[in-house]
């Protein structure tokens, strides 16, 4: 036999020995047995799961590739069984687990340019007799005192029939016994959870959890027992009260402390480390010299309302710098429950624009109040000077048809009120100073009424032909005959200083005032007009509003003499106030305000003799003329 023949014999017996012996021969990369075991017992269904598909392995989103599974007893392909075995690609499925089913399973991935092998062992278990549950257990732990989870061991069949689209149900066991959901202490949680409410001892034992669905047209259902026990030392999971995922601004340069707050739910030691990361690096420094560095952890124990323990850390900036902003700082607890974290971020503060905002307000307010106080204070002086310095931003009351800028109303002689230094104020000083001195032109019953006209036609022409009525009063003035002997002796005490203005006038006015009252018509014709004056000024003024009535005090009055005055004229006084003339009386001035003061009252209301300033830049004379007409310069016509 030549060579070549012996070549081709040996060639085909090598292919004979493959394809009897499957997949042995097959040069491919062990990944050898898997650790994880696969535990059932007869009856229940199986997942077997190759863990071969993975990046690791080859590039899975490029390459393509197909799995075989091979039975390593029979070194035969597994293929679809109905009713008893289900291949889907990775995954090998046993509907209806049989005794003999225990064994190893082979997986082949093969790529275009490789060949991977690998095994995995499936445990069939006989059922103890008399025992619920699976023979295999898994342990878990329960803490005492607090509320805590069992899981169950089938997470791995729940999602791999999830991506299946196959619904599936889990139930819970205690023993032998059913657990209904919702029943004290027991709640089905997320799928694959049992929580149990306030554990105690006597929730130690044996829970099995059963996964019931459908599959490959099969009911089948996969059981996992948990061995529970209660331990009264315990330590949860971790929870980080700070930082709390903020933005924390600070000013450059400035120093900065931050603490990381960790609270541990335990009984006995908590298992749990508090560290901090800055820029995805461990900070274990606790150097002051380093700038950044932080403090050596703190603890302290809480009963109430949890049993736990606190722990704190501090990361300390000493200077802010540049490089200090704009990163995260993050600060993570370490257990074997879990590693929670939290973070803050540091930002450069905003620029600080309320100090000079607060500066600005504040200097704006004092102005204001100093405005204010100035306006009340010199508000006469103020509106009048305005009125001089700019004549044309008020109308000339030339047009208004008016003949008099006021109409003087006092008591005349034989009148209730009448007194001789009134009538001397009314018919020499106040046309002295209104008139003579400051143009305006005033309307006198006793010299500008005409002779035989009468008293109820001149009345209402000529407060109607007036811009204004100054009203001169005294003590007595609205006072009822019955009143008047006891108010008239104060009268010409108060007033007869102003007898000194004008020797000529005085005359006259003496003349006058000394004329007595011839018979009872005379004296009804005075008190007549002095009531018509009254009544009609305070009729146009509160109740039409067509006349401001300016109000004239002449002597001081007292509460229980203004008791004794119309409530009309109270009601004027109270809310326009009055132009007290007894002021120039005093040797100091005082407020506008018709205030008696207690100074007075110790005087006993007495005034000191002072000679009445007739110049019209006096206080009084200044206040006469703010409520006068102003002679504006604005031409208005009336409609």
């Amino acid at each position: 036999m030549d060579l070549r023949s012996a070549l081709g014999s040996l060639l085909f017996v090598l292919g004979l020995c493959e394809i009897c012996t499957g997949f042995v021969q097959e040069n491919c990369i062990d990944y050898e047995l898997q650790f994880a075991r696969v535990f059932s017992v007869p009856g229940d269904v199986a997942m077997l799961n190759s863990t071969l598909v993975c990046p690791k392995v080859f590039n899975i989103t490029s390459d393509p590739y197909n799995i075989t599974w091979y039975n390593s007893k029979t070194s035969k392909e597994m293929r679809d069984q109905p009713g008893r075995i289900l291949v889907r690609r990775e995954t090998l499925w046993f509907l209806n687990v049989l005794p003999d089913d225990g064994g190893e399973y082979v997986t082949i991935l093969r790529t275009p340019t490789g060949c991977y092998r690998q095994a995995t062992k499936l445990v069939v278990d006989e059922p103890v007799a008399g025992e619920c549950g699976r023979p295999r257990k898994a342990g878990q732990t329960l803490n005492k005192g607090v509320t805590d989870m069992l899981s169950c061991p089938l997470k791995d069949y729940i999602s791999t029939l999830d991506s299946y689209n196959i619904t599936s149900s889990l139930k819970w066991y205690r023993g032998c016994d059913p657990i209904v959901d919702g029943t004290d202490p027991y709640t089905y949680m997320d799928k694959t959870k049992l929580k149990i409410d306030g554990v105690e001892l006597q929730n130690n034992g044996s829970y099995t959890c059963t996964l019931t669905f459908t599959l490959g047209g099969v009911t089948g259902s996969v059981s996992e027992t948990i061995d529970a026990w209660v331990r009264e030392e315990y330590s949860m999971v971790p929870q980080v009260h700070e930082p709390a995922n903020e933005i924390i601004k600070a000013e450059m340069g400035s120093n900065f402390t931050k603490r990381c707050l960790v609270f541990v739910p335990c009984v006995g030691a908590p298992f749990a480390e508090v560290i901090w990361i800055v820029n995805d690096e461990y900070l274990f420094n606790t150097d002051p010299s380093e700038g950044l560095y932080t403090s050596e952890k703190r603890s302290w124990r809480e009963d109430v309302p949890r049993k736990g323990v606190w722990i704190e850390r501090m990361l300390i900036i000493s200077e802010l710098q540049e490089e200090n902003f704009n990163i995260n700082y993050t600060c993570q607890a370490m257990s074997p429950r879990g590693f929670p974290r939290q973070y803050f971020t540091l930002l450069p503060a905003d620029p600080n624009i309320i100090l000079p905002i607060g500066s600005v307000f504040g200097g704006v307010t004092a102005l204001f109040i100093i405005s204010v106080v100035i306006y009340y204070l010199f508000k006469v002086d103020i509106v009048l000077w305005f009125r001089t310095a700019f004549p044309v931003l008020y109308t000339n009351k030339d047009l208004d048809g008016k003949l008099y800028d006021a109409y003087v109303a006092y008591p005349p002689p034989c009148a209730v009120g009448y007194s001789k230094a009134v009538e001397t104020f009314a018919i020499d000083t106040l046309p002295q100073v209104l008139e003579r001195a400051c143009g305006y032109k005033l309307f006198i019953a006793s010299r500008d009424c005409l002779p035989g006209q009468a008293i109820v036609d001149s009345v209402e022409e000529n407060i109607q032909a007036s811009r204004r009525l100054l009203l001169l009063y005294t003590a007595s003035t609205f006072v009822s005959k019955r009143h008047t002997s006891s108010t008239s002796s104060n009268n010409n005490n108060i007033i007869s200083k102003s007898s000194n203005t004008s020797g000529n006038t005085e005359g006259k006015a003496g003349d006058s005032g000394s004329n007595m009252c011839f018979d009872d018509s005379e004296d009804l014709y005075q008190d007549t007009r002095q009531q018509l004056e009254c009544v009609a000024a305070m009729h146009r003024a509160l109740l039409e509003g067509s006349l401001k009535v300016v109000l004239v005090e002449l002597e001081e009055i007292t509460p229980a003499q203004l008791a004794l005055f119309p409530e009309s004229v109270r009601h004027l006084r109270k809310k326009q106030g009055a132009v007290c003339w007894w002021k120039n009386m005093r040797p100091k001035q005082r407020w506008r305000t018709c205030v008696r003061r207690r100074d007075d009252e110790e005087r006993g209301g007495q005034d000191m003799p002072l000679s009445p300033p007739l110049s019209p830049s006096f206080r009084f004379w200044k206040e006469m003329r703010y409520h006068m007409p102003v002679r504006g310069k604005r031409a208005v016509y009336p409609e």
